[in-house]
């Protein structure tokens, strides 16, 4: 085993007994949550060691680094989350590669990924990003759209073709109410969740917590958790 390779087994462990530990503390089941393992700026190589290690699901956040990096992956089994903020100039390459869409937030996105999906006829999962520090009618600082902007969102993704409505995600706000407040924020997560499902079923996924904060999104009820530096390092510094 490479080094890397075990650097990387190591590290995959420790965050494996973290979320199992978790979910024995939340009465849940350790299989109700998926790792996603985040690998922004981490090369295709490790992509390729992740896989080998058994991990079946990565994020990246951006599409000039995302789109080389699923090609050179493409006989990996893996699934593609993009989790970014996405401009719709790159709708049409993040269709091509990406499985899970997390980072929808607002109806003109949903008509282009739509127009893209279509065209490379694939189907893309689509996930409401709520923005919990946003007012009603704005977006979030790092993206999403306000609470109160849910359902009316979420009805247009239901009913674009090429895609799948697929549930809700939100990233803990740095600002407002739920500032510092990572627990409550993820609660109110699983409120819109609730709420949404009572209108579309099928849209059980819930996307929260990262490396500093998935045991509350576990304790919440996060159905996904997506991990980057407790997985692969602490990232360099860019400049």
């Amino acid at each position: 085993m490479t080094d890397r390779k075990a650097q990387l087994a190591a590290n995959l462990t420790r965050v494996e007994e973290r979320i199992a530990t978790a979910c024995a503390a939340a009465g849940r089941a350790r299989d109700e949550v998926t790792l996603i393992v985040v690998t922004k700026t981490y090369p295709a190589s490790d992509v390729r060691l992740l896989a080998e290690l058994g991990v079946r699901h990565v994020a990246e956040n951006k599409d000039q680094e995302a789109a080389p990096k699923a090609a050179e992956s493409a006989d990996l089994p893996v699934s593609w989350h993009f989790v970014g903020q996405l401009q719709t100039n790159k709708v049409r390459s993040v269709a091509s590669y990406a499985d899970v869409v997390q980072s929808v937030d607002r109806a003109k996105l949903v008509t282009a990924l739509s127009t893209a999906a279509v065209r490379a006829e694939r189907e893309l999962d689509c996930l409401i990003q709520v923005a919990l520090d946003a007012e009603s009618g704005e977006r979030g600082e790092r993206g999403g759209v306000a609470p109160d902007g849910v359902e009316e969102l979420a009805a247009k993704v239901a009913g674009a073709p090429g895609l799948r409505l697929g549930g809700l995600m939100t990233v803990a706000p740095l600002a407002g109410p739920y500032a510092g407040r990572e627990q409550a924020a993820f609660e109110r997560l699983m409120e819109l969740s609730s709420s949404l499902r009572s209108a579309h079923p099928a849209a059980n996924m819930v996307s929260a917590g990262m490396s500093t904060d998935l045991e509350q999104a576990v304790a919440a009820g996060a159905t996904h958790v997506r991990v980057g530096t407790a997985v692969l390092g602490v990232r360099p510094r860019l400049g």
